[in-house]
């Protein structure tokens, strides 16, 4: 049985993760803030992971051979309105985790999820790799920053690790605050609610990204969990970017024969803002095979459904 470590079990790449693993047969603990996880998936551990000597503690004795480390403040809008934060929560918690491993575990895989908005503007596409780090945001900076503490500790003090920079992730479960989730709550609320017409808000409609569904970054983790792949570094993501107002006609398409408005609200529309990312995961494939598996309409379709069961009164 595997024993298996997830840093951010709480939010909604870490509760996929964690039913993943369960149902792999892993021994699971989920290591968050708020400390919860369904009890069928594994235990749940209250711990700020700034608190080193507790994380060192439990690194101690769960002696963990996988770490996925998915802790993060991970909304680029918000890292603009809390900078500080952002760059606090995200670095210093990388520094506890590589410190804690080093005491601890040296010898345990770690999972390191980083992001594909570590490339920035500048980077062709598809992004490969091999791309200079430019990060265009305090949330890319402080994953950026991440990414480069954990290749220091990997050079100078061996550790496993493995950086999936993860593209734009969506599917059921999400909050509202991401792109695709807020398009498929404001079209199930109106749906519930007998609307016409859907009025969907959201930022720059033109504004691209490579999306993923949680379920196959899921499996791609999985795989790089395996100590048989080599560390590195691995771009997670389809491959393929959408726009903003493609991912409303997606809804759109789910909600026929309603109609939908799409509203652009300034207030959401950043001065600063990449206009496309989108990565290549060649790399990947050859090293674990993986390919994306489900198509943009069935992630926004799942996420659609998701909702209008949570907004059942």
């Amino acid at each position: 049985m595997t024993r298996v470590l997830i840093t951010g079990a709480s939010g909604f790449l870490g509760g996929w993760l964690a039913q993943a693993c369960a149902s792999r047969g892993d021994y699971v603990v989920g290591a968050s803030r708020r400390g919860t996880l369904d009890e069928h998936l594994g235990a749940g551990v209250a711990l700020d992971l700034n608190d080193l000597p507790a994380l060192t503690r439990l690194l101690s004795e769960l002696e963990p051979s996988v770490i996925f480390h998915l802790a993060a403040l991970s909304h680029v809008g918000r890292s603009w309105r809390e900078p500080g934060q952002t760059l606090h929560n995200n670095v210093c918690g990388a520094v506890s985790l590589l410190e804690a491993a080093r005491v601890a575990v040296p010898r345990a895989r770690i999972v390191w999820a980083s992001s594909g908005e570590v490339y920035g503007a500048g980077a062709p596409l598809p992004t490969t790799e091999d791309a200079p780090l430019s990060p265009g945001s305090p949330y890319a900076v402080s994953k950026a920053a991440g990414d480069m503490l954990a290749g220091v500790y990997a050079d100078a003090h061996g550790l496993d690790i493995v950086l999936a920079r993860t593209f734009a992730v969506g599917g059921p479960g999400q909050l509202p605050i991401f792109l695709l989730s807020s398009v498929a709550r404001q079209a199930a609320q109106a749906r519930r609610e007998g609307a016409e017409t859907v009025r969907i808000t959201t930022g720059n409609p033109d504004i691209r990204r490579d999306l993923t569904d949680v379920r196959d970054v899921v499996r791609a983790y999985l795989l790089l969990a395996d100590p048989q792949v080599r560390s590195g570094v691995y771009n997670v993501c389809s491959g393929v970017s959408s726009s903003t107002a493609e991912r409303v006609a997606a809804v759109a398409e789910l909600v026929a024969p309603l109609s939908v408005e799409h509203v652009v609200d300034a207030a959401l529309v950043r001065d600063h803002e990449t206009p496309e990312i989108r990565g290549s995961y060649a790399r990947l494939e050859a090293a674990t095979g993986w390919r994306p598996q489900i198509p943009l309409r069935q992630t926004a379709g799942d996420t659609l459904a998701w909702w209008e069961r949570e907004l059942v009164p």
